[in-house]
């Protein structure tokens, strides 16, 4: 028997549909020779530093730098039931080899190794490697099963992702949240070069000045030409004045045919773009509606870097356009033969090919697909039709005119074919996107040749502003974190840019989650937090260039042609250089993110401040003295300030085997405790009191 591993139950029902394993049991589908089961997302995941060590168990920079000798996994608490099912199934006698059908994509070999080493399983293992969800490509995967073996380059590039998001992110927060005074400052290998880019732009954004300027105006029979940038007001009014009843006269005219190429098809990232600049989604509701697709078997695989097909799917790619005309368009497919040649290069297909709809889409009730993933598969259908149309052909014209001693110009464009545009615009006015600046058409220019005169009908004086930089939006932002260092990569550099397709969503929705970026609209702006944290940090936690070294060398680790071992020396000597260099600060810089703690008093076990907190009183060493709390009840502020100096405290309301009691407790030095919870020991440190009751009132 065969045992069948994928990422989610709903892959699990469409495999188990395929190959026969219809009988439904606990936890997984059995039949024909198959178990079918399943992760839920990530079932293991790397320990945590107390796992390792008491020391790291204490935010403190005496306990960093943290660099595991040996890494440790845990199964995660809230999927520990899936996880014992899938143990189980892996040591079960029937099963003679695993097949490991998780994503295909370098999270997706990660998930399923964990949780085959974590459960100490050494059955032969096989990879089912497919791009769509389709019937025929699931069958066409088991005929094809490759050898796990295959992929241990990738399960490698995994690990040292892991690893080193460990390593930079948990030592980067505690080192600067110690430093600066107890806010968790969340440091992370991609999200913080993002967030500096964000804090970048909206630094140039602050210190822009705007300059205004003035053009004077010509106009003529339709004809609208104006002179350069002029800083003068009153130099722009006297030309416009000189030509007042005059005649402007065509210096030169230069005319030139031009074209615009067709795009290439989607990758996630250019699709997460458009559906930002279109439909104002998030990059993650677009991730997320594109997967749901994909699990419809409506769409091929998302989390793709590829904008080609492979050679072999020509006769694929005319299936799926005469289906996007008969399901979407609901029209014949009539005019221009498609050019599919331009879209097929197998030398740029990596692991899948670009995002397009499949044949099943006529096959589907298409009205039952929810709006937001219907507007995403329309956009895909319709990136098919864009890129294999013709180029749009138009003719530019530009003029300049003489008048009163003056130089004018204008300028103008026809559409002489309108291609693959027009297909893009049917688009936009089904769903009614408003027109951009790069949709508005010039104006169209009357014949014209050296010589010709138009008399001049007025003239008139235009203010204008030089203007600042762009706000990032996320279509901005994905299209900076894809291009990040490119331009110090030469074009052999494999992967460039911060994160891969599939994490750029996620870290976009962290920084928004920790405060440190905020959505306005469109626009993607760091909050005040957000550029103190970036004015905080050195350059080797924020620098875009790194982390797109790093991405590029993962890559290489994927291909073989980068050891693990090179890879995460590099990352351990970063994070002890961080440390070793970054060890004080300044009171000034202490105060700088938000505002300063309440003191109580000084822990009775380290010496360190005792702090008012969101959830109660603590020691900022984090020491694991319980200085809050004691025989079941919460002492104030003034009895913890009382305590904490040693003086005898009434305290009411404290728990004993007979009831609540008032008492006088009278602190007499520290003790250790310890007890088991959920199967760990807990252990920590409490005060030693003495005590003494109040007189009783007599009646």
């Amino acid at each position: 028997m065969q045992l069948v591993v994928t990422e989610k139950p709903s892959v699990a029902q469409a495999i188990s549909h395929v190959i026969g394993a219809k009988e439904r049991k606990d936890g997984y589908m059995e039949g024909n020779g198959f178990l079918v089961s399943w992760c839920v997302g990530h079932l293991v995941e790397l320990a945590q530093p107390e796992m390792y060590s008491e020391a790291w168990k204490k935010w403190s920079y005496e306990s960093l730098p943290m660099i595991p000798e040996q890494w440790q996994h845990e199964v995660k608490k809230e999927t520990a039931t899936q996880y014992k099912i899938l143990k189980n199934l892996m040591h079960d006698t029937r099963v003679e080899s695993v097949v490991c059908a998780t994503d295909a994509g370098r999270e997706g070999e990660l998930i399923f190794r964990l949780v085959y080493e974590q459960a100490g399983c050494r059955k032969p293992m096989k990879r089912l490697w497919i791009s769509s969800m389709e019937e025929s490509a699931i069958r066409d995967g088991f005929e094809n099963l490759k050898p796990g073996s295959d992929y241990d380059s990738l399960y490698q590039s995994a690990l040292c992702r892991q690893q080193a998001d460990w390593l930079v992110g948990l030592n980067g927060t505690r080192l600067f949240t110690v430093l600066y005074g107890g806010k968790v400052l969340k440091v992370g290998r991609v999200q913080t070069p993002t967030l500096a880019m964000l804090v970048d732009r909206e630094v140039k954004i602050m210190n822009f000045e705007k300059e205004q300027y003035y053009m004077a105006h010509i106009l003529m029979d339709g004809i609208d030409a104006m002179t350069e940038r002029i800083d003068d007001k009153a130099r722009a009014e006297s030309i416009a004045a000189a030509c007042e009843s005059q005649s402007g006269v065509v210096r030169s005219v230069i005319k030139e045919n031009k074209s615009v190429a067709p795009p290439k098809l989607y990758d996630l990232t250019t699709l997460q773009r458009d559906a930002n600049r279109i439909f104002g989604f998030t990059a993650k509701q677009t991730l997320e509606y594109t997967q749901s697709l994909y699990e419809k078997k409506l769409v091929t695989y998302p989390r793709t870097d590829s904008q080609y097909l492979s050679d072999d799917m020509e006769e694929t790619a005319k299936a799926v356009i005469g289906a996007v005309y008969q399901a979407i368009l609901f029209e014949e497919q009539t005019g221009a033969e498609p050019d599919i040649k331009r879209v097929l290069n197998s030398k740029k297909v990596t692991d899948h090919h670009a995002i397009i709809p499949t044949i099943e889409i006529t096959k589907t009730d298409l009205s039952a697909v929810p709006e937001g993933e219907m507007k995403i598969l329309s956009l895909v259908a319709n990136r098919l039709l864009c890129a294999t149309g013709k180029k749009q052909l138009y003719e530019t014209v530009k003029a300049e005119f003489s008048c009163g001693g003056y130089s004018f110009h204008v300028s103008g464009k026809t559409v002489l074919q309108n291609g693959w545009k027009e297909f893009e615009a049917a688009l936009k006015r089904t769903y009614r996107v408003e027109k951009t600046d790069e949709d508005k058409e010039e104006k169209k220019l009357p014949e014209l040749s050296e010589g010709m005169t138009f008399p001049v009908i007025q003239t008139k004086v235009t203010e204008h502003f030089t203007q600042p930089p762009k706000h990032f939006t996320e279509d901005s932002l994905l299209s900076a974190m894809e291009r990040a260092g490119a331009e110090d990569m030469g074009d052999e550099v494999e992967r460039k840019g911060l994160g891969t397709p599939a994490t750029r969503a996620d870290i976009i929705e962290k920084l928004v989650k920790d405060g440190f970026v905020k959505r306005e609209k469109k626009q993607m702006l760091p909050t005040e937090d957000g550029m103190k944290l970036i004015t905080v940090l050195p350059d080797m936690v924020k620098s875009p260039k790194l982390t797109a070294d790093w991405e590029n060398t993962l890559t290489l680790v994927e291909k073989g042609e980068y050891t693990m071992q090179e890879f995460m020396d590099g990352i351990e000597d970063m994070v002890r250089e961080l440390v070793q260099t970054y060890h004080s600060i300044s009171d000034d810089q202490k105060s700088l993110f938000g505002t300063m703690q309440e003191v109580l008093g000084k822990c009775p076990k380290c010496g360190s401040d005792v702090v008012k907190g969101k959830f109660g009183a603590y020691c900022k060493q984090k020491c694991g003295m319980n200085v809050g709390r004691a025989m079941g009840a919460t002492f104030s502020d003034t009895q913890m300030k009382s305590l904490l100096e040693g003086k005898k405290t009434l305290v009411r309301g404290l728990k004993g085997k007979k009831g609540s009691y008032d008492a006088y407790l009278i602190p007499e030095g520290i003790e250790d405790y310890s007890y088991i919870k959920d199967g760990k020991e807990i252990k920590g440190s409490q005060y030693k009191f003495k005590m003494e009751f109040p007189p009783r009132k007599s009646k």
